[in-house]
């Protein structure tokens, strides 16, 4: 006789509930490709210190929105969709600044706050995980969302430290190159942030 499968139990059928939307939001993989085509030449301290600041950034954010985000979309009389146009903006003027850089002229020097802008926000802590976040907050409670939310975080760490190894491999031209079509997809992600919010 065959035995009945056991049932989930249900703490951790709810953390799956939570951390595969906020996964799929984040996409760790996906910033890691950015913060190793954006990171191109940048000396190795730099590119640790961008990515401890953009995960404390984007971990600050999310946080601030996990607790608050339902209390200040209603005192700012603001809704998801206008911070997702808003966030589509600031990341598509980024994209086509890096975009429209001659690719004949030297790299353009990275901002002292890119780990903030863009990375930290809109790309870790964007209008996706946010939104993400207020939704899955009001359905499974906060605990285990912040849950989901650290066990992400601790992906994207993972991701930048890996981008390093892969830096290493590719050399410069395909870097550049690399650069200009991550630049291209940033671009046409903030596109569909700017489309979905004016649904």
């Amino acid at each position: 006789m065959e035995q009945e499968s056991q049932p989930m139990p249900p703490i951790l059928e709810n953390f799956l509930k939570a951390f595969i939307p906020l996964f799929v939001a984040i996409d760790p993989i996906g910033l890691a490709a950015i913060f190793l085509a954006m990171g191109a030449g940048v000396p190795a301290a730099t590119k640790k210190k961008i990515a401890t600041q953009a995960t404390w950034t984007g971990g600050a954010v999310a946080l601030l929105f996990l607790f608050l985000g339902q209390t200040i979309f209603t005192a700012l009389g603001i809704t998801p969709s206008d911070f997702q146009i808003a966030g589509g903006l600031i990341l598509f003027i980024l994209a086509a600044r890096d975009l429209i850089h001659s690719a004949t002229e030297e790299p353009a020097k990275l901002a002292d706050d890119f780990g903030v802008v863009p990375l930290g926000m809109p790309l870790i802590a964007g209008p996706a995980s946010i939104t993400t976040l207020i939704l899955l907050a009001q359905t499974l409670g906060v605990g285990v969302t912040f849950a989901a939310l650290a066990a992400n975080l601790v992906l994207v760490v993972l991701a930048f430290a890996f981008s390093e190894r892969i830096g290493r491999i590719i050399r410069p031209t395909g870097m550049r190159a690399i650069s200009k079509i991550v630049s291209l997809l940033l671009a046409a992600i903030a596109v569909n942030m700017i489309r979905q919010g004016l649904k």
